[in-house]
């Protein structure tokens, strides 16, 4: 049976690692899928994988998310697109070594691939899907965002506004029928390691997910309604502590008053 009952699923970074294994799955839950990648050989080979084992349909759509025309094509397609129902905003790229070993150019490719392209895809999809009050958007963020003294900080603040924006989109989309969720994975098993010069199990021996179940993981929790889910985090209690202590802060951070410490 190839008719989808749960509309297109559009999957940016689909060709390989935590985006494959995305696109695989969800045409198991009844999705058609639109491909998104800048390598298209590789991408046409998932998607043939994809349609002979579920019959599932699949398209291709090439895009070099580093180029603002790419993004724009993405965002069209996400505009105009009514079949389109979840976007997993999922390409993102990390540095060799830390912002202070690369050039500005390598910087900007990764601000304009780890912000500047999930942004826009998330704003024009979610008004898209708000207009028909239905739809959903996954943003695969890194649980670097709770830690910025670790590894890179670009890369990690890059994840950190992914989390921002999934917050306010929350925020802004309660009351209709458009879900978010903002996916924070540990430390996986993708080439985007190879591809910084870093070698993983090295680095944290022992604690390297494996990509399918961090992928079923992060689907499970959207199915649980989850705003954040961290599939590596097995004490919940500490991020329900860490959101419980950021709330209390909110209210007491604009006064017309300097703290005391401040003082002379």
């Amino acid at each position: 049976m190839t008719a989808s009952n749960k509309g297109t699923a559009l999957v940016t970074g689909a060709s390989t690692g935590i985006g494959e294994i995305y696109a695989d799955r969800l045409a198991d839950r009844g999705y058609d899928l639109i491909l998104v990648a800048r390598r298209k050989e590789a991408l046409e080979a998932v998607a043939k994988k994809i349609t002979d084992r579920t019959g599932r349909k699949v398209e291709v759509l090439r895009a070099d998310l580093s180029l603002r025309e790419d993004i724009a094509a993405v965002e069209q397609r996400l505009a105009t697109d009514g079949s389109i129902t979840l976007l997993v905003n999922n390409a993102g790229i990390s540095l060799a070594g830390s912002f202070l070993d690369n050039d500005s150019a390598k910087i900007e490719q990764l601000l304009t691939i780890n912000i500047t392209a999930p942004t826009l895809l998330s704003a024009v999809a979610a008004k898209a899907f708000k207009a028909r009050n239905a739809g959903g958007i996954i943003n695969i963020a890194s649980v670097l965002a709770f830690g910025p003294e670790m590894f890179d900080g670009i890369y990690s603040g890059s994840k950190a506004h992914l989390v921002n924006i999934t917050h306010s989109l929350a925020a802004q989309l309660k009351g209709t029928n458009v879900r978010v969720q903002v996916v924070a994975p540990g430390a996986t098993r993708t080439e985007i390691w190879e591809k910084s010069g870093k070698d993983i199990d090295t680095l944290l021996p022992g604690k390297v997910m494996e990509t399918a179940d961090l992928v079923d993981a992060a689907l499970r929790g959207y199915d649980m309604g989850e705003l954040v889910t961290i599939p590596p985090l097995h004490d919940e209690s500490l991020y329900l502590a860490y959101e419980k202590a950021r709330m209390a802060m909110l209210p007491n951070l604009s006064n017309k008053d300097v703290a005391e410490r401040y003082r002379g």
